[in-house]
């Protein structure tokens, strides 16, 4: 299997359209107020309606209820939820079984310790997000640019599928997947031009960054 590439927080058509256009497996929508890559429920539909059929839709979302999570799942019509926030293994298995739908649970890394939930919610989750843990002052928990030592992952297998997140660009993707041989990847702030703003041209060296580290290190080909 290829390595899966994401390219979250897209919130027009023109970003979406160069997302797939460029070669994205995923595109990810963002339901959080806070963060500038967040989408809206109307904008959504018409989002949704276009990537119909051509990527994988994630919804991402940050402690959620059932009512938001409900009216996303309406009008984005996701093949996946991303629970970005503070939720349980409790809550995620709650999540996947009243929605029907896989859901995606990102866990923040930042020291060893921060392994040790891996194996728990794995049980429930169809995917983890393994992403740089945010700073205590941070307002959101994600699409800040922040990276985290990635060696951290060396040899780590959850035992499901799981994307790399966290500071990755054009740049230094082809060293994460070196160390981490991560199955997936998920990029937000490093294809962007301004907080919240995708760059067709960043997006497509991204794009090939991956594919060009994946063929050079081998993943995912069948031996």
């Amino acid at each position: 299997m290829a390595v899966t590439i994401k390219i979250c927080g897209v919130r027009s058509l023109e970003a979406l359209d160069a997302a797939i256009g460029c070669g994205a497996d995923m595109v990810g929508f963002v339901f959080f107020a806070p963060s500038p890559r967040n989408v809206g429920i109307p904008a959504a539909r018409a989002l949704g309606a276009r990537a119909a059929g051509r990527a994988l839709k994630v919804a991402l979302t940050v402690d959620a209820d059932d009512e938001l999570l409900g009216d996303i799942v309406t009008a984005l019509k996701p093949d996946l939820l991303q629970l970005h926030g503070h939720e349980t293994v409790e809550r995620v298995a709650v999540v996947r079984s009243r929605f029907g739908l896989p859901v995606m649970k990102a866990l923040p890394i930042a020291s060893r310790a921060d392994l040790s939930p891996i194996r728990l919610y794995a049980r429930v989750a169809d995917r983890l997000i393994f992403d740089a843990r945010a700073p205590k002052e941070a307002t959101r928990p994600g699409g800040l640019g922040l990276s985290f030592d990635w060696a951290l992952l060396e040899g780590v297998d959850p035992g499901v599928p799981f994307l790399l997140s966290g500071g990755l660009d054009a740049g230094n993707v082809g060293e994460a997947l070196r160390l981490t041989r991560a199955p997936g990847v998920d990029v937000s702030s490093g294809v962007e031009s301004a907080p919240g703003v995708k760059d067709a041209e960043k997006i497509c060296a991204f794009v090939r960054a991956v594919r060009l580290a994946e063929a050079a290190l081998g993943i995912g080909v069948n031996a």
